[in-house]
């Protein structure tokens, strides 16, 4: 199973969201999309935004989310 995660340096909802996989016991694969253009396109391609963070849960994308919303999402 992939799992990445999109985040700006900088935003605390995405640290916040970090620090959610980290507990939740979740590996991932981290993009930062500022000083990576490839990454904000793909960002923006898949969730449709240009807000983080996006997760990406092996194909299911939860977009610009707070970390109370990840253990539903990951159960599916």
């Amino acid at each position: 199973m992939a799992t990445t995660l999109y985040v700006k340096q900088g935003c605390p909802w995405c640290d916040a969201a970090e620090e959610k996989l980290h507990e939740l016991g979740v590996p991932y694969e981290r993009r930062e999309v500022r000083s990576n253009p490839e990454f904000f396109r793909e960002m923006r391609e898949i969730s449709g935004q240009s807000k983080a963070p996006v997760l990406d849960f092996d194909g299911r994308i939860l977009a610009d989310f707070g970390p109370e919303e990840l253990p539903a999402f990951l159960k599916g």
